[in-house]
């Protein structure tokens, strides 16, 4: 991927950068680019958010921390081999990935019997610094960290999770910080108050791109045909990475959050019910979600409405992830700071204060690119008098 000579690079660096959602990002930037793919997901490159002066994707710059070591190509093949990738798609952007490979980093604490002995502000400290080093190498115009690694346990302890540390080390850097997991990020008090402080702007927290996509829709939904929902209930089936963390039930209750969440503020009040979270290894990258929904029509009589979601998690994230990084970064160009709560469609738990309605979130965010234009437009009519 090149970017045009005039065209200011922008710095994508992701945590978790070796895993599903990062290896599709990185490859899928470098098809839409190369016209191999159309932008299919992706928001951003649609007519609503078209010209608000967002980073061509050919201008996107790859970086990341990680702690473990499979490079990126092969990684690639191994989503190609499980249908996540088409086939010869990561022999066809091989140079891109390895490109993005290069710029990854050793992430932390670093696991094993031994532990980490380095303390969270050593490792604020590292990670921090190779931020900066890679915006400075590569000559950035800024760089936005996403945090696109496994869902962690809500924090019972007064250490800091890793994920604030990656968050810390992005304001440390002097980056806009994007949150797509349920971790707690930014999250952790002092925080959030530190980055609106630096004159940052950030998003988050937990992609929507499933079972809560459609609760978002649903959920308003019953609410303005006036249906009594008695009950809802939901079964998620996955495997890969995120499967396995969160077969931890500390991890799925942080997970749950965000989904209760927009069933309590749709429809007014959380219904009874639960979601259930189970590891299924063999279904790799894929994921299937049930929804059982019991709900009273008129005179009281009794209905049901049974969803059934199948979908390939990195496959929906990663257009996500490429819409949020360049929104983001379009933000902190315009100077806005603090929570971004006009991108709450793409959350299920959004910072700050905005609807839960699906339609009413996408409302906002055009409403955001609106903005954004006016910006983009004002910062070029004033160059132009300036070169009268």
């Amino acid at each position: 991927m090149s970017a045009s000579v005039s065209q200011p690079r922008v710095g994508v660096w992701l945590i978790g950068a070796r895993g599903s959602v990062a290896t599709t990002v990185v490859a899928g930037c470098a098809a839409v680019t190369a016209g191999l793919h159309p932008p299919t997901g992706m928001v951003t490159e649609t007519p609503p958010l078209e010209d608000c002066g967002l980073a061509p994707l050919s201008s996107l710059v790859f970086g990341g921390h990680d702690i473990v070591d499979c490079p990126l190509p092969k990684r690639a093949e191994a989503l190609a081999a499980g249908g996540v990738l088409p086939p010869g798609l990561p022999a066809a952007v091989a140079a891109d990935l390895a490109a993005a490979d290069r710029e990854i980093r050793p992430g932390g604490p670093v696991p094993g019997p031994t532990g980490d002995t380095r303390s969270p502000e050593d490792l604020i400290t590292v990670f921090a610094s190779d931020i900066r080093d890679f915006i400075r190498r590569r000559g950035l115009a800024r760089a936005v960290v996403v945090n696109v690694a496994s869902t962690e346990p809500a924090p019972t302890e007064a250490q800091p999770p890793t994920s604030s540390l990656y968050a810390a080390a992005a304001v440390r850097a002097g980056c806009p910080y994007v949150n797509f997991t349920p971790s707690t990020g930014l999250h952790h008090p002092g925080l959030a108050p530190e980055a609106a402080a630096a004159g940052l702007p950030y998003a988050g927290r937990d992609g929507k791109t499933g079972q809560t996509l459609l609760r978002s829709v649903l959920g308003p939904m019953f609410a303005q045909r006036a249906l009594s929902v008695r009950a809802w209930s939901g079964t998620n089936l996955l495997g890969g990475g995120d499967g396995a963390a969160l077969a931890d039930p500390a991890a799925a209750a942080a997970k749950n959050a965000g989904k209760e969440r927009v069933l309590a503020d749709t429809l007014g009040a959380a219904p009874e019910g639960e979601v259930h979270i189970d590891d299924v290894p063999a279904l790799g990258d894929w994921k299937t979600a049930w929804d059982h929904i019991a709900f009273d029509g008129f005179l009281g009589t009794r209905m049901i409405l049974q969803t059934i979601w199948q979908g390939c998690d990195s496959a929906l994230a990663a257009p996500l992830v490429l819409d949020l990084a360049r929104l983001t970064a379009r933000a902190h160009e315009a100077g806005l700071s603090g929570p971004l709560s006009e991108l709450g469609f793409y959350f299920k738990d959004p910072v700050g204060d905005g609807p839960s309605s699906l339609s009413e979130q996408y409302a906002a965010l055009v409403a955001f690119a609106d903005r954004l234009r006016g910006g983009a437009r004002d910062a070029a009519a004033g160059a132009s008098g300036e070169q009268r």
